[in-house]
């Protein structure tokens, strides 16, 4: 049986990295609370790698309440401590308090604009942005959007929003399909 060619999780030992890959990465999501699922583990992953959270996302979904927006904004302070001892999630303190002001400031742009999709698909005119690198030295990690968005959550009140990890977001959310060339998902 033929490997296939993966942009990453190639290596034994990554299969869950495989499995996000061919799966999730660069597939369009429109559902608001993957789209907060996404933007609290892509925070999480700042000066981290994403398999790293990856193989946490489990806790982080024990430990934000299913990554429901609503259940997050109301953490309390007590809550988001107790977070620091869980070894199931990166416990560094601005991180874990982050994701309920992100929260927060989710919810504060899904009333003003119907949802949280509707907000962000926005930027790139609701169509997927389809690039064609043969190689991950070509791929950018920011871009003027990416840029452009950062700047907007930052200015809402969100952190760990930098133009880097809004663009990774947008890479696995599907606003960005950068499977490279020779991918067997741009080949099948």
């Amino acid at each position: 049986m033929k490997e296939l060619t993966r942009c990453f999780g190639n290596k034994p030992g990554e299969e869950l990295y495989a499995e996000y890959h061919d799966k999730e990465w660069g597939k369009e999501v429109h559902d608001d609370q993957v789209l907060f699922e996404f933007l609290i583990l892509e925070g999480a992953q700042a000066g981290l790698n994403w398999f790293t959270i990856l193989k946490r996302r489990e806790g982080y979904r024990k430990a934000f309440c299913g990554f429901n927006p609503d259940l997050v904004a109301k953490m309390t302070d007590e809550e988001l401590e107790e977070l620091r001892s869980d070894e199931g999630i990166i416990r560094n303190r601005l991180k874990i308090y982050s994701a309920r002001k992100n929260a927060q400031v989710f919810l504060q742009i899904q009333q003003e604009f119907g949802s949280f999709d509707r907000y962000l698909w926005s930027y790139i005119d609701f169509k997927q942005i389809l690039n064609h690198h043969e190689s991950f030295r070509t791929v950018p990690v920011t871009t003027p959007i990416s840029d452009k968005i950062s700047k907007d959550l930052k200015k809402r009140g969100m952190s760990f929003v930098g133009s880097t990890i809004i663009y990774a977001y947008m890479q696995a959310i599907g606003m960005v399909d950068d499977h490279l060339s020779n991918c067997h998902i741009r080949t099948s």
